[in-house]
């Protein structure tokens, strides 16, 4: 029996969703999972498959790039981008989840002027160690932590290296403390937020959390779900898809002849006389359709590494047969 989705006043099964295909930019809305919002993404579009590039917390809005079809099997590149966040602390109390959603745990005074929080501030930028909270999705035998947390169970979360490339100190006001954060995949601004207060000996938590940029995706290029949905039906909603080649267009484009497309296809390796160094690479047929990705090798021929299954097509409407 076909799984029933959801979808804008009606219920569907599978086997009436769309074979649709490529990356939509969404606007999360605070207080909404990222779970959800691309399950109420997927309904909007009748999309039979779909994942999410990396979660957003609850608390946090912006931009959740949702992958469709065959691109989500290039999701892992947006996974592994650095990320930009604007984000408010509030200094002075720190909680069991180290935002605002959490139980206050502690408060104490906040005596530092911003020469000793700018000071603060430049001790973890660059590669530093960092404690996920307790309050996670990360897993531990096999459950997400904020279930094994909120149920009294204790947890360890191990610690991970992580990058902060840039911390900018937007605005300072007693408590309310205004940053913009561009870091690598992994980090968690709730623990900065929690690391911060200690130093400072005032304790701080994430009040409001925004993402701003994922990659060479921006903010500005999304779009909400209350827009979505405001369309007249998912072909009009499948025209704001993205190609799934923009999650990986920073890799090196390779063009390859009928011929070369067909055997490549096969599982072949074969030869290119475009002289690419050893490395993953993108591959387009010669009338610059997407094939997916491959790999140059030693001796010049490109190995298929994550081919898609038929070449995309630029309306992103085929229906399901």
């Amino acid at each position: 029996m076909d799984k029933a989705v959801e979808g804008p006043g009606q219920r569907r099964t599978r086997r009436n969703m769309r074979d649709v295909c490529g990356i939509l930019l969404l606007d999360k809305a605070p207080g909404v999972t990222s779970n959800r919002a691309l399950q109420e993404a997927r309904s909007c579009l009748e999309a039979r498959k779909a994942g999410h590039t990396g979660s957003l917390d609850p608390l946090a809005s912006g931009l959740l790039p949702l992958c469709f079809g065959e691109a989500t099997k290039f999701s892992q590149f947006l996974l592994d981008a650095d990320k930009t966040y604007w984000t408010e602390f509030r200094l002075g109390q720190e909680t069991s989840t180290y935002d605002a959603q959490g139980t206050i745990v502690d408060t104490r005074p906040v005596t530092a002027d911003r020469l000793r929080i700018e000071a603060a501030l430049a001790r973890f930028i660059g590669e530093i160690e960092q404690i996920p909270p307790a309050y996670s999705a990360i897993k531990q035998g096999g459950q997400p932590l904020y279930k094994l947390a909120r149920a009294g169970v204790a947890v360890n979360p191990a610690p991970r290296r992580v990058v902060i490339h840039r911390i900018r100190l937007l605005d300072w006001q007693n408590e309310r403390l205004e940053l913009e954060i561009t870091c690598s995949k992994g980090t968690y601004v709730r623990s900065l937020a929690h690391d911060l207060g200690r130093v400072l000996d005032c304790g701080a938590h994430v009040s409001q959390l925004r993402r701003l940029a994922l990659g060479e995706f921006r903010v500005e290029q999304s779009v909400s779900l209350e827009r979505l949905r405001e369309l007249p039906g998912p072909q009009e909603r499948a025209a704001l898809l993205l190609p799934g080649d923009r999650a990986v267009e920073k890799l090196p484009a390779v063009s390859l002849s009928a011929n070369a497309t067909y055997y490549l296809s096969q599982g072949q390796a074969v030869f290119t006389a475009q002289g690419q160094p050893p490395g993953p690479v993108r591959l387009y047929e010669a009338d610059g359709r997407f094939l997916g990705l491959g790999q140059i090798l030693d001796d010049g021929r490109v190995a298929p590494r994550r081919l898609i299954r038929s070449p995309e097509r630029s309306d992103n409407t085929k229906e399901s047969g």
